[in-house]
């Protein structure tokens, strides 16, 4: 009998929808970042944003898929229900319904030729190897001193990208690499020229590229060789081969991609006409910005000379002056206040003296007897015994004279 710890051990990991679902959509998007598949298009439907959504289907089963508008615009094809087609793109998981599907990037009729198809593989090898990742691109100099020109120098390309050069910036140097662009010798040429820029002086970016042809013509910027080389360059490259319905191996790996040689041109260098009348603007704003300052700094001059210290600086003064004076009059008030104030308290004082003063006393008919010897007050008879001396104090004179008799107190 199997105890109950036992089966709680045993029992297995619960997981909810979302978690499943999550573990589903991690394993098969990471299995397949890019597949290629055959099949026959049925149940199309075009969004109004744009978007189409099909199945595509083959005699045992189907892969319902999606393609968004950027994608769908770039078919030169119109698609219908029935169309056998080949299809490539990630397959995601639609967390929501719990159902995968094909995000097509690229779609093409049924029937490629052998280059389509090393073209179809290569592009699936290097996109595998990130050299087209979009975190390796440089970003292209905004004033170039120097271009070099990898390019067959007889073609149209290069008299068109020097016309551009020439009449947008005509300061920039312009280097021209002579490779051909045609042919079996012209993949290991070009490749070549690429990896010897960085031996030029002061280069700072790469026009690679020819006018537009067959798969045939083109397939020199193709070949791995020159997709490496361009991954492999020191300076940033502008891949320009063909037209807009033509892409290359090489226009993956570029930093940059150009739709025509003309354009590639122009998107290195900038408008000598277009930064002229932005420095004139620049200049205007900077005029208009100091004109501005100027005259607010002369309003705020003009207010400042307006002001009382300014405009009559010696009000301030004679302020000062009729405060000193006022000052000096409060004091001297102040001063014989204070004065009569003490004149009167001496007065008082005086007068309690003299209330208290013995001369009063003596004025009333008192006197005040002293033994002539010592000078000591004589309070009662025993202290002036007969024949003493006596000095009596009246109020108004003295008296000296000799005591005859002392009579005993009563």
């Amino acid at each position: 009998m199997v105890s109950r710890h036992a089966s709680a051990a045993a029992a297995p990991e619960i997981l909810s929808i979302a978690q499943v679902t999550r573990q589903i959509k991690d394993a098969v998007e990471g299995n397949f970042p890019l597949v290629w598949v055959q099949g026959e298009i049925s149940n199309l439907v075009r969004a109004s944003s744009g978007h189409l959504y099909l199945t595509l289907k083959d005699s045992a089963a189907q892969l319902r898929a999606v393609m968004w508008r950027a994608a769908a615009a770039r078919v030169k094809f119109n698609l219908h229900d029935g169309l056998e087609v080949i299809a490539a793109g990630p397959i995601e998981v639609y967390e929501a319904r719990g159902s995968y599907q094909l995000m097509i990037e690229q779609l093409v009729p049924q029937g490629l030729g052998v280059l389509e198809l090393a073209f179809r593989q290569l592009c699936e090898k290097l996109r595998g190897e990130w050299l087209s990742a979009l975190e390796r691109k440089r970003p292209l100099p905004e004033f170039p001193r120097r271009i070099a020109l990898v390019t067959s120098p007889s073609g149209a390309a290069v008299r068109d990208m020097l016309q551009v050069l020439t009449r947008r910036w005509p300061t920039a140097g312009v280097v021209i690499i002579p490779v051909p662009v045609q042919g079996v010798a012209a993949a290991p040429q070009i490749a070549a020229a690429l990896r010897r820029v960085g031996q030029i002086p002061e280069v700072d970016v790469v026009i690679t590229g020819r006018g537009g042809g067959s798969l045939e013509d083109l397939w020199a910027f193709n070949e791995e060789v020159v997709a490496r080389a361009i991954f492999d360059c020191p300076v940033p490259v502008v891949s320009a081969v063909g037209h807009e319905v033509d892409v290359t191996i090489a226009d993956l790996v570029a930093d940059r991609r150009a739709l025509t040689p003309s354009e590639a041109a122009e998107l290195v260098v900038p408008n000598r006409e277009e930064i002229v009348l932005a420095l004139r603007r620049v200049q205007e704003r900077l005029t208009q910005g100091l004109r501005g300052r100027a005259v607010a700094a002369r309003a705020q001059l003009d207010a400042l000379a307006a002001r009382r210290p300014f405009a009559r600086p010696f009000d301030l003064v004679h302020d000062l002056e009729l405060r000193l004076d006022e000052l000096e009059s409060r004091i001297h008030r102040a001063g014989r206040q204070s004065l009569v104030a003490a004149h009167s308290r001496l007065a008082a004082t005086v007068a309690a003296l003299q209330a208290l003063s013995p001369l009063k006393v003596l004025e009333r008919g008192y006197s005040v007897t002293r033994r002539a010897d010592t000078g000591a007050v004589v309070h009662r008879a025993a202290d002036a015994p007969p024949g003493t001396a006596i000095l009596s104090l009246l109020s108004s004179g003295r008296l000296f004279s000799r005591v005859e008799e002392v009579l005993d107190e009563q």
